[in-house]
């Protein structure tokens, strides 16, 4: 393949990423698919030209998750490793590539084959010269939330610890990713029989979620709505009430966008009211219930 036509493609293949940036994705379809035809000559003449293979096919599995074709972004995602294999890519770029092929298989409810993945892409950021610790947190927040579904909550918390220190250290304690660890690992705790941790966690994250976001936001919500679950079980219905009241309060503030969870957490606190034997409060929550809904119609 001439010089030429070889600029050409890597030509096309930026106007491809362009065109995806944009939303543009049946366009940057076509460019990416023409220009990975001139990148394919380029390597049969000069194996030299395979980084620029990698790229392209990089754009092209990303143009491909976008349209929702997961086999056909897999497929270029696995092509982009396989290369990385027999040729030298900067460990970042591989990094990335892995990682976007771990989180295309958690999300398509694939996450036992999305674990090997994950843990090399966490190795691959902390092998990095510096090493980009925070990323590789963040994946072993996503790696924690897989072992907790697969019932391996010592692997879970081993992660989720790790993820706290790193992120904690680097940006501090009072931060939304943070809090979000924070109410991951009481999530955790919750679900693997341990509600006195779970409260201590789901705590940490409402007081820096509030100190964040304000009284008021949907995510202090979902951590009063925790603590109430917490609270429970651990026999403090009162508290627990206050807790789901305080999370009903917040809701009801910003119902247009958090029907589904104000229903949710409506409908167990109308439980436990029942379950109190408040029948007449449970009954005028559940009137409150039906009326903010028709407000929706």
């Amino acid at each position: 393949m001439s010089a030429s036509l070889s600029s050409f493609s890597n030509l096309l293949d930026n106007h491809a990423a362009n065109l995806l940036s944009q939303g543009r994705l049946e366009e940057a379809l076509s460019a990416a698919t023409s220009a990975l035809s001139g990148l394919r000559e380029a390597v049969e003449d000069d194996a030299a030209e395979m980084p620029r293979l990698f790229t392209g096919i990089q754009v092209l599995a990303e143009i491909q998750r976008e349209m929702g074709d997961v086999s056909g972004s897999e497929a270029s995602y696995g092509e982009a490793l396989e290369i990385a294999g027999r040729t030298a890519i900067p460990a970042d770029e591989v990094a990335r590539i892995r990682t976007q092929l771990a989180t295309l298989l958690d999300f398509s409810q694939r996450e036992a084959e999305a674990i090997p993945l994950y843990e090399q892409a966490i190795s691959d950021y902390e092998a990095l010269t510096p090493p980009d610790e925070e990323t590789a947190a963040q994946l072993r927040n996503n790696l924690a939330m897989i072992y907790k579904g697969l019932g391996k909550f010592a692997l879970a918390e081993q992660h989720y610890l790790r993820s706290l220190e790193t992120l904690e250290a680097k940006r501090g304690r009072e931060t939304e990713e943070v809090a979000a660890v924070y109410n991951n690992l009481g999530s955790l705790y919750y679900t693997a029989g341990f509600p006195d941790q779970a409260k201590e966690m789901f705590t940490e994250a409402l007081q820096i979620r509030t100190k964040l976001l304000g009284s008021d936001h949907p995510d202090v919500a979902q951590s009063h709505c925790n603590l109430a679950t917490a609270n429970h079980e651990l026999g403090d219905n009162a508290a627990s009430i206050r807790d789901f009241e305080q999370s009903l309060r917040i809701l009801e503030l910003h119902l247009a966008d958090e029907a589904v969870s104000y229903e949710a957490v409506s409908l167990d606190y109308i439980a436990l009211l029942e379950n109190q034997g408040e029948d007449k409060k449970a009954a005028a929550a559940r009137k409150r219930l039906d009326k903010m809904l028709a407000t929706l119609d």
